[in-house]
């Protein structure tokens, strides 16, 4: 009878470690997945930085799986994550980024998207920087509208600099104007 119930008992225990490892098994699945699919999206959490022959200041982005071009970068100091947008005029920040940046809203103006007319608060951000390359009091709006994280990188920041696409990439180079 001890025996028995020993047995039982052993086979409750061995019950309970294998759906152990099976949780364990698959959480270990949905995060190695989780990053495979994060750098297909943003193939340039590492960007490729270096200075070409003339000494200027260059980056090469990938495109993503969707055709986009989406980097890590930084606004005043802060990581970040871009979508660059040669559609929008000026660097769009989420408002719930924006907060986390501790950018402050200045007056009220409005947009036109693809959704309609949105009012946006407009900002200054003290720097922008992906990899080498950095630049200084750029305009920008704060969009209450925007869900996610990614910020729009428009016009106001790359007008500033030189932009060649061949094939699955874009070489952004830092021109003389700043």
């Amino acid at each position: 009878m001890q025996d028995n119930k020993q047995a039982q008992e052993t086979r409750k225990i061995g019950r309970h470690m294998l759906l152990l490892a099976w949780v364990i098994a698959l959480a270990l699945l949905a995060l190695f997945f989780s990053d495979v699919l994060d750098k297909q999206h943003n193939p340039n959490q590492q960007v490729h930085t270096s200075v070409n022959e003339q000494g200027v200041s260059q980056v090469i982005l990938q495109r993503n799986r969707q055709g986009h071009y989406v980097s890590n970068g930084q606004i005043n100091g802060e990581p970040v994550v871009f979508l660059l947008d040669t559609g929008a005029t000026v660097v769009s920040v989420p408002e719930r980024v924006a907060k986390k940046l501790g950018l402050r809203r200045g007056p009220a103006s409005y947009a036109h998207t693809a959704n309609g007319t949105i009012t946006t608060y407009a900002t200054r951000l003290d720097s922008i920087g992906i990899g080498n390359i950095e630049l200084q009091n750029i305009a920008a709006h704060i969009n209450p509208y925007m869900a996610g994280h990614e910020i729009l990188l428009g016009m106001s920041f790359l007008k500033r600099l030189e932009l060649i696409q061949k094939g699955n990439t874009l070489t952004l180079r830092q021109s003389n104007y700043r």
